[in-house]
């Protein structure tokens, strides 16, 4: 269900009478979803990133394992 004024709004748009209410509103909620999507892997990302004590754990003694490059 969708207020009147706010669809009367929208089909006052040149794109969407060009295109159809149906077509924007189609990708509106795509756009929405995609942005929502990135958002939650963005904070997943973030999650693992700062909860390094496990990692930390894991790699400890190693860092003079390996061979840097001479400058």
């Amino acid at each position: 269900m969708f207020d009147e004024d706010l669809l009367a709004e929208l089909d006052a748009d040149p794109v969407v009478r060009d295109k159809g209410r149906s077509a924007v509103m189609r990708e509106a909620v795509a756009e929405y979803l995609a942005v929502r999507k990135r958002k939650r892997i963005a904070e997943e990302y973030e999650r693992a990133y700062t909860s390094t004590t496990e990692l930390d754990e894991d790699v400890e003694g190693w860092e003079d394992e390996g061979e840097w490059p001479k400058d």
